[in-house]
């Protein structure tokens, strides 16, 4: 089995050769991953030159793939030019374990089609460290997107894949989906995941508008609601 490591980028020059470079060197010996694909929503601040620099060195083919900006659009046109078996879905600024691929694909050979890894922040703040200890227990409520998302390409095009009505909530809306017809695991190993919304916003700040988008939306909230709220009190 071979994997696609998917990456959505939006003006992610100062981070995306660092993880580039992270997945190759710490990928295992059993040459899972096939590929690498970036998918760019529109950056203007030089991020393709670096993707396309580092794709040049890379051991592992890099391509490039230009997208409608929206992080599930942009999740959705790199699975559909995947050509692996199992997708990997990753933030910009988040560094999976060592030897992620051959986890991945232990769990998918042991009917295990989709999951995450758990997940701890770069920080010691005491919420952050709360919230990484979190992502350790078997519920749909412990998760979110900075814990990478695997799924085997076939349950992922079965599913219908992300919700592109979602400008935000769409890694949970894949996961409640997911749990909803029991194909979710969590393996016990940790992304380190950036922390760096939570300094330019503040770490109380943003927790309380990210738990009043959850809230939201298990009220009923529609996807535009949710994202209106997002762009009024978050990205502003």
């Amino acid at each position: 089995m071979k994997i696609s490591i998917v990456i959505p980028i939006l003006n992610e020059a100062a981070t995306i050769g660092k993880l580039l470079s992270y997945l190759i060197q710490n990928r295992s010996n059993n040459n899972h991953v096939q590929e690498i694909l970036v998918v760019d929503g529109g950056s203007i601040d030089g991020s393709q030159d670096v993707v396309n620099q580092y794709a040049i060195k890379s051991e592992v083919p890099v391509r490039l793939i230009s997208s409608k900006k929206g992080r599930a659009v942009q999740l959705n046109t790199g699975a559909q030019n995947a050509m692996g078996d199992i997708l990997y879905f990753l933030h910009a600024d988040s560094y999976p374990p060592k030897h992620f691929d051959h986890d991945i694909v232990t769990e998918v050979a042991n009917s295990n089609p989709a999951g995450c890894f758990r997940m701890k922040f770069d920080s010691h703040h005491p919420w952050l460290l709360f919230l990484g200890w979190l992502t350790q227990f078997e519920s749909k409520k412990c998760r979110g997107g900075d814990q990478s998302q695997f799924i085997t390409k076939e349950l992922f095009d079965e599913i219908g894949g992300y919700d592109e009505a979602y400008i935000v909530y769409e890694d949970n809306d894949l996961v409640d989906r997911l749990f909803e017809i029991n194909k979710f695991v969590i393996i016990p190993k940790n992304v380190i995941t950036s922390a760096r919304r939570y300094r330019e916003i503040g770490v109380w700040r943003l927790q309380y508008h990210f738990l009043n988008i959850h809230m939201r939306r298990w009220l009923g909230a529609s996807s535009e609601d949710l994202y209106r709220y997002y762009k009024e009190k978050v990205v502003n």
